[in-house]
């Protein structure tokens, strides 16, 4: 089986090593198109297990005849790249008949015709198929499939300096120099139906046994988790990210200043987008520091009624930075669940072709397998329920 991994930024050295863990992995490739990344990955990965069986490449997407050779031949393609750069991992992938799983979610409007293209190939593209895309979504349908009727959803998830620090009691945990801060409006479900709510509102204090209090707020409710069945009738939904306390107020701040607009705005004799050039002043100060260590929680909760009683269930989970290795909570949460989904399409344990996020695909056995895997690594979840009996 051989697999490859496209970006070495955070989340790629941890996919390969994760696809490397595996022993019916042969070889796994690793592209960038940052030459000096992909030696830093590579010298990291060098010295672990399976690191024999790495090799890595120059691969840039914007050539894609290039690329579509590179990647003929792969079992999978498993990608941790700019939101940018994703439908060009895609149509490469489709035009080389490689199954494509991406840890994250191309720009919206390129979706429908990205997703045309998946269709009408007949080629495998698991998008968003991480931690949030991803993690969430998966374990939100397993708790819906519990019950008899889905009520209410509620899915709250982030990762976090493990000491909040800086002006904003962030660091950039997931990778790259943009800050994950929008100023589009957010969603949240209400009677069935998307309806839009301001981004950051609704904070809501969350405790996490051994992390201690955080907030959580409107970042946006997965909108194709409604096309799942037991969710089509889901009276309210929310789908909030977490952060330490006073994040919110400091980001809706921002967002009311203007400082999250991508339109730009005349600056003596430059044009300059606000979000850019926040970015790139606040970069330095919210970057994830030699020594600094993030942390991964996840919460989701569906309540309704099971057997004509109310009832409610929970899934939790918590991860830490790991000192033996040195990945991230978030890559490895991310990451890992990535690259696992890739061996399980490599494999040709996914049947169903076409455009898929990951929660109609991973389930029952794919998802025990799933799980499995992950606590192998040392990441867990936790399942509560809460019932009504009758006198």
């Amino acid at each position: 089986m051989r697999i490859l991994v496209i970006g070495s930024g955070l989340m790629g050295p941890a996919a390969a090593y994760n696809a490397l863990s595996d022993p019916r992995v042969t070889q796994v490739l690793l592209c960038d198109a940052q030459p000096e990344q992909i030696d830093a990955a590579r010298a990291r990965l060098a010295r672990l297990p399976g690191g024999d069986r790495l090799d890595t490449a120059v691969l840039d997407l914007s050539d894609q005849a290039a690329a579509v050779r590179t990647l003929a031949g792969f079992d999978a393609v498993l990608a941790a790249l700019p939101r940018s750069a994703i439908p060009l991992g895609i149509q490469a992938a489709v035009a080389a008949g490689v199954p494509y799983v991406d840890l994250s979610w191309p720009p919206d409007d390129q979706v429908p015709a990205l997703q045309q293209r998946v269709e009408s190939s007949g080629s495998l593209v698991i998008p968003g198929c991480g931690l949030e895309p991803g993690l969430t979504e998966i374990m939100a349908r397993f708790l819906a499939e519990k019950l008899d009727r889905v009520d209410e959803l509620h899915i709250k998830c982030g990762g976090i300096p493990a000491v909040p620090s800086g002006p904003l009691g962030y660091k950039i945990v997931f990778g790259g120099r943009q800050l994950p801060l929008r100023e589009q409006e957010a969603r949240l479900v209400d009677d069935g139906a998307l309806m839009p709510v301001p981004r950051y509102s609704d904070t809501e204090p969350a405790v996490f046994d051994g992390v201690g209090e955080v907030e959580a707020w409107h970042e946006g409710f997965m909108p194709w988790l409604l096309d799942l069945e037991p969710l089509k009738a889901l009276k309210r939904g929310t789908q909030k990210t977490v952060r330490w306390p006073g994040y919110a107020a400091r980001a809706t701040l921002l967002k009311e200043l203007g400082l999250l607009s991508q339109e730009p705005v005349d600056v003596g004799a430059a044009r300059v987008a606000p979000k850019q050039l926040l970015d790139a002043v606040l970069y330095p100060r919210v970057r994830m520091e030699d020594g600094e260590r993030d942390i991964v929680v996840l919460r989701v909760e569906a309540s309704g009624q099971k057997d004509g009683l109310p009832r409610r269930y929970q899934v939790e989970m918590v991860d830490r930075f790991d000192e033996g290795l040195g990945f991230t909570a978030m890559a490895r949460t991310t990451a890992f669940t990535g690259a696992i989904v890739a061996r399980m399409a490599a494999r040709g344990e996914i049947g169903a072709r076409g455009w898929l996020t990951p929660e109609k695909v991973i389930t029952g056995p794919l998802l025990s397998r799933l799980v499995s895997e992950l606590r192998e690594l040392g990441i867990t979840f936790s399942v509560k329920t809460e019932s009504v009996e009758l006198l």
